[in-house]
């Protein structure tokens, strides 16, 4: 059988040793790799070109301050023009669960940023507390600027070093068949003109688009080095810090009264809003906690490398092996009905997981996979080299659903896959009972539950015998369990 082709290294048929040597990232050209350009590894890095990276980008935010004091209103015309980024889908790096188009940075962003910049960011440029400048800041007001958010940006600046960066090694390592002359927009923001330049490159060329590869040196996982959850998590190690008194004040009260109240637990959604709320009355805080980061950036380094190690160990080594496995089995083979075949494949999976040692790849560093966004990009990543259509399925009334197995119009199913950790398992088991009861094949789909321990078979079972649902041949469960696997070398296909 052909090699299943799922990664960079695959398809422009270069050795991994090679990419690795590189220094970048084995991308996935068929699902987004869970993985963030980090702004702090910029400017925490001793490479001058990551340096001028993170500069060009502060640079940028300083002239969006000086334009919003100097137009009061932010116009549709300015928050197209400079407010509004796309995400630069090429490098195949962010959260899409469903290949690599994410939805970028629309007009939430923008108007984060230009409030932001009349407020918390009012003495952007003129700090007094921290190292450096840091856009990061924005999201920790901000809910609604996360990881992605801040890392689409950064990558929209970082840009120009990517593409020379690929066209370098695109350049030294690929076919010319392999690769094409494109003219790429918004490559750099031109200061004189005030307008962002496009320019021309090589790159490697795949399905219509070219392709960007990434220094594992600016990535992390996970989060940014700076993040709002850990700012609201550290508030306690900061306050030492804090010179003002009453300030510090105020933050024991905040201690005392909302994180240690006893009478009545407070849900960690209010926990947030009150601390939301003392930042907002204390903006100064943000740089107290960002001044504390970097006086803590050894580890940003060292954190980042040990996720990209683990994302690398799981979604490029372990699923290059739970692919290969697969191959031995019918996995790969057509089968004309989508249910059926849908079927079929989560009993291959299921077999090789429970008899073929399939369960090592579901753990990184001795522990199980905690996140069912990494089992769905896994599930998608095996699925690739059949000729089913694989897709996102939107909530269509029924709940979320994870993909949607299809061939034609008519011929489809949906797969949904848990993890038995999940706290709103049974709630979700439940809001769609009399689909799993149905036997009509428009309104079947399969639910694949995957568990590491006793305790969460248990717990599996309770909940499909209270739903009268055990026994169900549309609700697969798969024992992950690393304690009770007899050896590969008994075991045959």
């Amino acid at each position: 059988m052909q090699k299943i082709q799922v990664y960079f290294s695959d398809y422009f048929r270069v050795d991994r040793e090679v990419i690795e040597a590189y220094g970048a990232v084995d991308i996935s050209l068929i699902n987004d790799l869970p993985l963030f350009v980090d702004p702090f590894l910029l400017f925490n890095s001793r490479n001058p070109d990551f340096q001028k990276i993170h500069q060009e980008m502060i640079d940028y935010l300083l002239f969006l301050k000086d334009q919003s004091e100097k137009y009061r209103v932010l116009s549709p015309g300015m928050r197209y023009a400079w407010y509004t980024f796309s995400e630069v889908k090429q490098n195949w790096l962010g959260f899409s669960l469903s290949g690599n188009a994410g939805c970028g940075m629309g007009q939430d962003f923008a108007n984060g940023l230009y409030s932001g910049l009349n407020s918390i960011f009012s003495d952007f440029g003129k700090e007094t507390i921290t190292i450096g400048k840091h856009m990061e800041k924005l999201c920790l007001i901000s809910p609604r600027v996360g990881r992605d958010k801040i890392s689409d940006f950064t990558t929209n600046f970082a840009k120009r070093y990517l593409l020379n960066y690929t066209q370098e090694f695109a350049t030294t390592y690929l076919d010319p068949s392999q690769c094409k002359t494109v003219t790429v927009p918004k490559v750099y923001f031109n200061k004189d003109t005030s307008s962002w330049v496009s320019e021309e490159y090589y790159l490697p060329w795949h399905n219509d688009d070219f392709v960007l590869l990434t220094p594992k040196a600016m990535l992390t996982r996970d989060d940014t080095f700076i993040n709002r959850a850990d700012m609201l998590h550290n508030l306690q190690e900061i306050a030492p810090s804090i010179p003002d008194a009453a300030l510090r004040f105020e933050l024991e009260m905040y201690f005392q009264n909302v994180l240690t109240k006893k009478k009545k637990e407070l849900s960690q959604t209010e926990k947030e809003r009150k601390a939301t709320d003392l930042i907002l009355r204390h903006p100064v805080l943000i740089d107290y906690y960002v001044r504390y980061k970097e006086d803590h950036e050894d580890q940003a380094t060292s954190i980042s490398k040990e996720k990209v190690k683990e994302v690398q160990i799981l979604y490029n080594d372990q699923i290059s092996e739970l692919i290969q496995k697969l191959t031995n089995t019918d996995f790969y083979k057509i089968v004309p009905d989508a249910h059926e075949e849908a079927a079929k494949r989560v009993q291959y999976l299921k077999h090789v997981i429970e008899d073929q040692d399939g369960y090592r790849l579901f753990y990184s560093a001795g522990k199980p996979i905690k996140r069912e966004a990494d089992l769905q990009v896994i599930y998608r990543l095996v699925w690739y080299g059949s000729p089913f259509s694989v897709d996102r399925e939107v909530n269509n009334g029924r709940g979320a659903v994870d993909y949607k197995i299809s061939f034609g119009k008519e011929n489809a199913t949906l797969v949904e896959f848990k993890l038995a950790s999940n706290s709103k398992l049974k709630q979700n088991l439940a809001k769609q009972v009399e689909i799993y009861k149905k036997a009509s094949e428009t309104e079947r789909a399969i639910k694949v539950i995957l568990f590491f321990t006793d305790e969460e078979e248990k717990k599996v079972y309770d909940i499909l015998n209270s739903l009268e649902l055990a026994g169900n041949p549309d609700i697969v469960l798969i024992d992950a369990r690393n304690d009770n696997k007899p050896s590969a070398s008994v075991v045959k296909i």
